[in-house]
C-alpha cells in the first residue's frame, strides 16, 4: 500500500506543485477543489505520469460545513491511514477592515480557518491512535506581518498560525510532527494579470519542495516553521 497525502485545493498552484511532488516519490493522493472538470484532469494527468499511484478526489467548497463533513467522509470511506496532510485551501478578498464588505469576514475565516481546524481534528482520529503522521498548513508572511489591503485576509492567516502552533504542543506526545508554512509571493493563479515578471515570484515548486524536504526528516525532528519568501524580497 502506497502511503497517503491528503491536500485541499489540488488544482491549482501550490496544491497541484505538492501533488505533483509527492506522487513523484510513490504517494497516493486524496484531494479536492471545486471543480469537478478540473478534478477529473488532474486525476487523469497524474496517475497517467506516476503509473501505480492513485489520485482520489471529491468536489466541494470547505467554506461550507457539510462539503467539510462530506470530505472527511470520503477520507475514512478509503481505509488508508493518512501519513500526510495538507490544508491548503485558501481565498484572499483584498479590502480593510472598516470598508471591506459584509461577509467578507465570515466567508474568508470558513474558508481559510475553520476548513483547516474540521479537517485536521477529523484526520486526527486515526492518527492519535496510530502516533504518527505530519500536518502541514499553509499560512503566509500575512501571518506574521498585516499590510494595509490585508484585511480579514491577515486577520484568518494570523489565526491560521496560532491554530498550527497549538497543535504543535498538542501533539509532540503522540510522535505527530506539525509545521506551518509561510510563503510570500507565490506565482499562481490569484496573480494573474498582475505587470510584474513572473521571476519576480516565487514558485509553487519551490514551495512542494520546501514540504517534502520537511517531512524527509527523521521522527526525531520537526520543521516548525518555514518562512519563505522571494530572494528579492516581499512585494509592495
Amino acid at each position: 500500500m502506497n502511503p497517503l497525502l491528503v491536500i485541499t485545493g489540488g488544482t491549482k498552484g501550490i496544491g497541484r506543485a505538492v501533488i505533483e511532488k509527492f506522487m513523484s516519490e510513490g504517494f497516493d493522493i486524496i484531494t479536492c477543489a471545486r471543480s469537478d472538470k478540473q478534478l477529473e484532469s488532474l486525476r487523469q494527468e497524474m496517475e497517467q505520469r506516476f503509473p501505480g499511484k492513485n489520485l482520489f478526489y471529491q468536489t466541494a467548497d470547505l467554506s461550507l460545513r457539510q462539503d467539510q463533513d462530506s470530505f472527511l467522509q470520503f477520507i475514512v470511506s478509503k481505509n488508508q491511514p493518512v501519513a500526510v496532510l495538507v490544508n491548503n485551501t485558501g481565498v484572499f478578498m483584498p479590502g480593510q477592515i472598516h470598508n471591506e464588505a459584509e461577509g467578507v469576514l465570515e466567508k474568508t475565516m470558513e474558508t481559510n480557518l475553520y476548513s483547516a481546524y474540521h479537517l485536521t481534528r477529523g484526520v486526527l482520529a486515526d492518527m492519535i491512535p496510530n502516533q504518527q503522521g505530519h500536518i502541514f498548513t499553509l499560512c503566509s508572511t500575512a501571518s506574521i506581518m498585516a499590510y494595509p489591503n490585508g484585511g480579514s485576509y491577515c486577520i484568518s492567516k494570523f489565526a491560521l498560525l496560532g491554530m498550527t502552533k497549538v497543535l504543535r504542543e498538542e501533539l509532540k506526545s503522540y510522535n505527530i510532527r506539525v509545521t506551518a508554512i509561510l510563503p510570500g509571493a507565490t506565482f499562481t493563479d490569484s496573480w494573474q494579470g498582475t505587470e510584474l515578471p513572473e521571476e519576480r515570484f516565487m514558485g509553487a515548486d519551490d514551495i512542494a519542495e520546501s514540504i517534502w524536504s520537511a517531512y524527509r526528516l527523521s521522527p526525531r525532528a520537526v520543521v516548525e516553521e518555514i518562512l519563505i519568501r522571494p530572494q528579492l524580497g516581499d512585494l509592495d
